[in-house]
């Protein structure tokens, strides 16, 4: 297999393109890799595998349980498979990478 290179501005046309608020990018195996970008409001459920943003435009709040925190451009948030959560507050340029991997349920901890 080769490699692919992604560069975050063709991320956010493809998925502008779509008129949609996330677009699925790579898959390889259990990988998937997608850009992420709501409009106002963040209407995700939680999902059946871990999960790991990495913010690549914005600021604003994360809600993850019971827990919130602050985020902006460069931070690294991990959503556990089955967690509720949710971005709240962001800014209007917002954007998140998003990568899923691993079995259904998410590994376990070791």
């Amino acid at each position: 297999m080769t490699g692919k290179y992604i560069s975050g501005e063709q991320a956010l046309r493809a998925l502008r393109a779509r008129n949609d608020v996330y677009d699925v990018l790579l898959e390889h195996g259990t990988l998937e890799l997608g850009l992420y970008q709501p409009h106002l409001e963040d209407p995700q459920k939680p999902h059946d595998q871990d999960e790991v943003y990495i913010i690549a435009e914005g600021h604003g709040r994360f809600r993850l349980g019971t827990d919130e925190m602050e985020f902006a451009q460069g931070d690294l948030l991990f959503v556990p498979a089955g967690v509720e959560h949710r971005f709240e507050s962001f800014s209007e340029d917002f954007s998140a990478w998003v990568v899923f991997y691993g079995p259904k349920g998410g590994e376990s901890n070791r």
